[in-house]
């Protein structure tokens, strides 16, 4: 019997376990255990107005609140039969470009690189590399101040609504931006050549990419759900493709394709099914980055995440310098029954809303999928590839390698305690 067990790792968000069991160096079966208690987001949303569910669901994550915000208002909208017009539109990309930049940002510089660099963590990285962090940090902080001139501060925005927003900025306070979000542009495209002379180890399977696909714009938002196996499917038909399933060693559901399996979302379907719709510059850090496309390594994720936030500082300038302060800031709404769908895509990947509501506009039925749920499954198809190595190698070298297979997919099991527990078994 071979049991590796690590109480306690940094740089994972959330509370979450993995064992690994072994019969010989055959594995029997992989666990990722995510025990952190349910919180009934769902439950408590039913019975209250179809208007508070933008601002009571950003509370179930604080790295990306807008991602729930947006989803939340595309799902009412589509139910009360409200279509907002493009200036808005515009507005709601550009305070989603301001939540990618800082959530990739975050995991890039703090949570990841350090894996590639064999540091612990970003503060012994930051001895070597002191520039470098300090470039992302700058990135952070100019996403941050995105998020806070059009969502009204910069952790859970208070701006949102369906229908638009409570306020639209006025054009001077968004180019005010301009400087700060073009010297982020510049340290992005540095730190992307950086992190392409990472070590990336060899990796690839045969994923299912799922994402949205953009219309005429890299999707941040849409109506519409491909993938590199065949699906194309409006949101309205996400229930009748995509299923959940409850494992008795996990309390966050196991979301699969039906009749076909696993899938993943986030940064590598996104660039995989949309690298057309990129912008140029994020286009060409790319191909300096030497990223395939469909990109099947999951180390890779990194340097997508770098592309994305070329991208996404990129489209902020350019939403910016077109931008002209709308009439209204939000269209009328009024009560009805009806059943809404809305998908939205979250820094993690996509991100899942339907709501019934009665002629009151009450919430009865709310049904939330986050990405990491979606791609939990993956997750341990990974970990089950990855296990053979693991068994022959030594205890620490074992657990790097199952903590940086987990790192790859930036989930955010929660926004509290950070650790993983990690048991392997042979018998």
């Amino acid at each position: 019997m071979k049991t590796i067990k690590v109480d306690y790792i940094a740089r994972v968000e959330g509370e979450g376990a993995l064992r690994i069991r072994f019969k010989g160096s055959e594995v029997r079966d992989v666990e990722l255990r995510i025990f952190e208690p349910p919180r009934f987001f769902e439950a408590f949303l039913r019975g209250r107005s179809y208007l508070e569910a933008p601002d009571l669901t950003a509370r179930i994550c604080g790295i990306c609140p807008v991602a729930y915000q947006m989803s939340a208002c595309a799902a009412m909208e589509d139910a009360i039969g409200v279509g907002i017009e493009s200036g808005l539109r515009a507005l709601r990309t550009l305070l989603y470009c301001g939540e990618w930049i800082e959530s990739h940002t975050l995991h890039m510089f703090l949570l990841h690189a350090p894996d590639f660099l064999h540091y612990p963590d970003a503060t012994t990285m930051a001895r070597d590399h002191r520039e470098m962090v300090a470039r992302g940090l700058r990135i952070k902080k100019a996403g941050n101040a995105l998020v806070r001139v059009v969502g009204g501060r910069e952790v859970h925005p208070i701006n949102v609504c369906v229908g638009g927003f409570y306020r639209a900025p006025y054009r001077s306070e968004l180019e005010a931006l301009i400087p700060e979000l073009t010297a982020a542009r510049d340290d992005a495209l540095i730190a992307a050549e950086w992190m392409a002379t990472f070590d990336f180890p060899e990796f690839s399977r045969d994923y299912e990419l799922v994402a949205i696909r953009g219309e005429r714009e890299y999707p941040f938002m849409g109506r519409r759900i491909v993938s590199n196996k065949g699906l194309n499917l409006d949101v309205h038909q996400y229930d009748a493709t995509f299923v959940e399933a409850q494992v008795p060693y996990s309390n966050a559901l196991h979301s699969s394709v039906k009749g076909r399996g696993s899938y993943l979302c986030g940064p590598l379907s996104r660039f995989s099914l949309n690298f057309d719709l990129l912008s140029d510059a994020a286009r060409e850090a790319a191909r300096r980055a030497r990223i395939p496309v469909p990109c099947l390594n999951p180390y890779k994720s990194i340097l997508v995440r770098a592309v994305e936030v070329i991208h996404a500082l990129e489209e902020a300038i350019r939403i910016i310098g077109q931008f002209e302060t709308p009439a209204e800031s939000c269209v009328e709404t009024n009560a009805r029954a009806g059943i809404g769908y809305g998908c939205t895509e979250a820094p993690r990947g996509l991100l899942y809303h339907r709501y019934s509501l009665d002629g009151d506009g009450l919430i009865r039925d709310a049904k939330i999928v986050p990405p990491t749920s979606q791609n939990q499954k993956a997750i341990e198809e990974d970990l089950m590839a990855l296990a053979p190595r693991m068994v022959a190698a030594a205890h620490g070298e074992a657990t790097a390698m199952a903590e940086h297979a987990i790192r790859n997919y930036d989930p955010c099991i929660s926004c509290a305690t950070h650790f993983l527990d990690l048991t392997m078994e042979q018998e």
